[in-house]
C-alpha cells in the first residue's frame, strides 16, 4: 500500500455552492481535488435527494447545511455511488435527517471494508489534512435497502438507482434523473484516469469486463448531463473515452501476459502509452493499479502466470 503514499493530497474538503446544472438538479463541485467527490442534491415538488457526503462527518454536515438549504421543508433522502471513505463516509450526517438508502452490496460492503478502509486511510501517510476528516467518524447504517434497482418519485422528478458492481468496485451505483442527467461514480472520471487504488489483499472486488459493460448500457442511455466521480459535468463522449481507456488496458494486459511478460513490466508499458494516448488526464499513478488489476484478473480466469 505504499505506492499511495507517493501522492501529496490537499484537505479533501467539500466547499463552495451548489451550481444548477439542469432543471431541479445541482452539484457540488470537487473542484479537482483529490479524495473530494461532485455531490449531487436533486430538488422535487415533495423531496430532495443527496448524493454523496465526502470524507467524513464535517463534509457530511456541510452536504447536509447545503441540502436542507435548497430542500427546505421537502423530505430528504441520501444515497451513495459506493461505500468508500471519498463518496460515502460522511453519512452518519444524515441520520434522522434524511432517509439513508443503500444497495444490498453497499450495506455488505458498509460491513465487510469500511471499517478496514477506515483504519487503512489513517495509516497511509497521506498527510493530516486527510486524517483531521475521520476524526468522530461513526460507520452508519442505511434506513433503507434495495436489491439493485429503485426508482424513488421526488414530485414531479423521477429518479433510478442502479447498482452496477462488481465492477470498479463491488457497489457501484448510478443515479438517473429524468433519463436527462446522469450520476456515475467512480465508474467513470473526467480526464482523470480511472481511480482504482488495487493493492491485494484488501478490497479486491474488481471486475473490468462487467465494468465495461456497465459503461456500454450508460453510453447506450445517452444521457444530455454526466456528472462523474470527479472532474468536470460533460457529456456522453467522456463515458466513451474512459471505455476507450479501459479496453486499451485489458487489451494490451492479455498481449503482454501471452508475451510472458511480469505485471511490472507490463504496468511499465502500459502507463507509457497511456501517457501518451490520454496526454492530459491527472493522475498518472492509476494506471499501474489498473494494469495490476487486470493482470490479476486475467490469471485467475486462465491460469497465467
Amino acid at each position: 500500500m505504499t505506492e499511495l503514499k507517493r501522492h501529496e493530497y490537499a484537505a479533501p474538503r467539500v466547499t463552495g455552492e451548489p451550481v444548477e446544472v439542469s432543471d431541479g438538479v445541482f452539484i457540488i463541485s470537487d473542484r479537482r481535488v483529490s479524495l473530494v467527490p461532485n455531490v449531487g442534491i436533486v430538488v422535487g415538488d415533495d423531496a430532495a435527494l443527496v448524493i454523496d457526503t465526502g470524507v467524513g462527518p464535517r463534509n457530511g454536515r456541510y452536504v447536509l447545511e447545503q441540502a436542507t438549504r435548497l430542500a427546505g421543508e421537502r423530505q430528504l433522502y441520501l444515497a451513495i455511488t459506493q461505500m468508500d471513505p471519498g463518496h460515502g463516509f460522511g453519512v452518519q450526517a444524515f441520520k434522522g435527517a434524511a432517509t439513508i438508502i443503500f444497495s444490498a452490496a453497499q450495506r455488505d460492503r458498509l460491513h465487510r471494508h469500511a471499517p478496514t478502509y477506515a483504519e487503512a486511510f489513517r495509516k497511509l501517510g497521506l498527510g493530516e489534512v486527510v486524517e483531521r476528516e475521520f476524526e468522530g467518524l461513526e460507520l452508519t447504517e442505511p434506513d433503507m435497502v434495495h436489491d439493485g434497482h429503485l426508482t424513488l418519485d421526488l414530485g414531479g422528478v423521477e429518479v433510478v438507482l442502479d447498482d452496477w458492481g462488481p465492477a470498479h468496485t463491488t457497489d457501484d451505483q448510478t443515479v438517473l434523473i429524468g433519463d436527462r442527467v446522469l450520476f456515475g461514480g467512480d465508474l467513470f472520471e473526467t480526464r482523470m484516469f480511472a481511480i482504482l487504488p488495487y493493492v491485494p489483499p484488501f478490497d479486491v472486488d474488481f471486475d473490468g469486463d462487467r465494468w465495461l459493460g456497465a459503461l456500454d448500457s450508460l453510453i447506450a442511455l445517452d444521457p444530455e448531463v454526466v456528472v462523474p466521480g470527479h472532474g468536470e459535468v460533460t457529456g456522453v463522449e467522456q463515458i466513451r473515452e474512459v471505455r476507450s481507456y479501459l479496453a486499451h488496458v485489458r487489451q494490451e494486459t492479455g498481449r503482454l501476459i501471452a508475451d510472458g511478460v511480469s505485471v511490472d513490466q507490463a504496468a511499465a508499458t502500459i502507463e507509457a502509452q497511456a501517457l501518451a494516448r490520454w496526454s492530459t488526464w491527472e493522475g498518472p499513478q492509476m494506471i499501474r493499479f489498473l494494469t495490476r488489476a487486470f493482470y490479476d484478473q486475467s490469471r485467475d480466469r486462465h491460469g497465467s502466470r
